[in-house]
């Protein structure tokens, strides 16, 4: 191993799911100190904690967090970076270990969304009860997005992504169908996932007939808004070298991390672009790491809704340009195809504590890159790809390999 490279020490998930009697300080703890025995550590070893939470905590988070773990007196970053705050946590501790001032440090992503209902993109102001546009706020002089020019709400966001990639494409199937069937895969797989918030196979007929949140977005193809923190250990290759063997057989390489947000384009700046940044990630990432998306042996991408995961099948190389349909109909992407997606639920299933979510998908990936997935293991994985976006926008992609030790 490269003195270097960065590796992954420990890793934990909390439960996703309602947690009424935990707030984000419980959870985040939780996951902290779950992370550190699993590599081995203490806070004491830490050279830098990166906190993120986005919707719950005051000023500080980071350092709330300390109190309950250990005050060692090193830096702390508090971040906040849309759906991708647990993958820039993660980022901020890895970029602390290459710039060398530290050898080890700690990420935590933590939120509690049970309840939350809808979210909305914060595209524009309040609208007026007259029959007349008033320009307010940032985007005042386009007017407010939502309704007017498209949405700001997550659900119908990602429904006109997902739409318009067909029609794209010239998709001449059922286009509600299809959708569905995507989240009674990842339905299905959830209930290998005793972490996951909701571990319930649906059938196709279930799953089309539940509440209509966004055509052609149902309930059960939405992801699900919970409780819950995840939290990441990660270890520079020279310092891993001087750590027992268990550790380094356990200790996952972190081949690539990449982080994006929107490039200029000759298009609108107000509506997301949630295919851009995302492409921009997966070819960075994949020269980074020297491997091609058919190295991949299983990917977590973030399935915020059924449409969501189809385009980024795309976006993230996994099919031939404008072959995402095709890649879905050849059954390459359920747990037991050629490239395994969302082997855990997926946010459909497993859940969507936004902070959470990016070391949470680094956590699946881990577990089957060290052969501890149980009931759900991809057989002989060396190499997954975890993937989040965050509307605003920010795109991080991190692509894992196993230990060689």
């Amino acid at each position: 191993m490269s003195s270097d490279d960065i590796y992954i020490l420990g890793i934990h998930m909390t439960k996703f799911g309602k947690h009424p009697d935990s707030d984000v300080v419980d959870l985040g703890a939780e996951a902290a100190m779950a992370a550190l025995a699993d590599a081995g550590v203490t806070m004491a070893d830490m050279g830098i904690l990166a906190a993120g939470n986005l919707m719950n905590a005051s000023a500080g988070f980071g350092q709330q967090l300390q109190k309950q773990i250990g005050q060692t007196g090193i830096p702390v970053f508090n971040v906040a970076n849309a759906c991708a705050t647990g993958a820039t946590a993660l980022r901020t501790a890895i970029m602390a270990i290459k710039a060398g001032e530290c050898d080890m440090g700690l990420a935590v992503g933590v939120e509690k969304l049970a309840g939350a209902g809808l979210l909305g993109g914060g595209g524009g102001g309040g609208k007026s009860d007259e029959h007349k546009w008033e320009p307010s706020g940032r985007f005042g002089a386009v007017a407010g997005v939502d309704g007017r020019i498209g949405t700001a709400a997550m659900p119908g966001t990602f429904a006109q992504v997902g739409m318009e990639y067909l029609h794209e494409n010239d998709y001449s199937g059922e286009a509600f169908e299809l959708f569905a069937r995507i989240s009674v895969k990842n339905h299905k797989h959830s209930t290998l996932n005793p972490l996951a918030a909701y571990t319930k196979e649906m059938s196709l007929e279930q799953v089309m007939g539940d509440v209509m949140i966004a055509y052609p977005n149902t309930r059960p193809m939405c992801s699900a808004n919970c409780d819950g923190g995840a939290a990441a250990v990660v270890v520079s290759g020279a310092k891993l070298k001087t750590l027992s063997k268990e550790q380094q057989r356990r200790a996952v390489k972190v081949s690539a991390s990449v982080l994006t947000s929107d490039p200029w384009q000759e298009a609108c700046q107000v509506l997301p672009d949630v295919n851009t940044l995302t492409r921009m990630a997966a070819e960075q990432a994949y020269e980074q790491a020297g491997v091609s998306p058919e190295d991949l042996d299983l990917v977590e991408l973030h399935d915020c809704f059924a449409t969501a995961e189809l385009v980024h099948y795309d976006n993230l190389m996994l099919c031939e340009p404008g072959g995402a349909v095709d890649l879905f109909e050849s059954g390459a992407t359920w747990r037991d195809g050629s490239t395994p997606v969302n082997v855990s639920g997926g946010l459909e299933s497993k859940g969507h504590p936004i902070s959470a979510t990016g070391i949470a998908n680094i956590w699946e990936v881990c577990h089957h890159l060290r052969g501890e997935a149980g009931d759900r293991q991809i057989e002989g994985a060396k190499v997954g790809l975890a993937h989040v976006i965050g509307l605003g926008s920010a795109c991080g992609v991190h692509i894992l390999e196993s230990s060689a030790a």
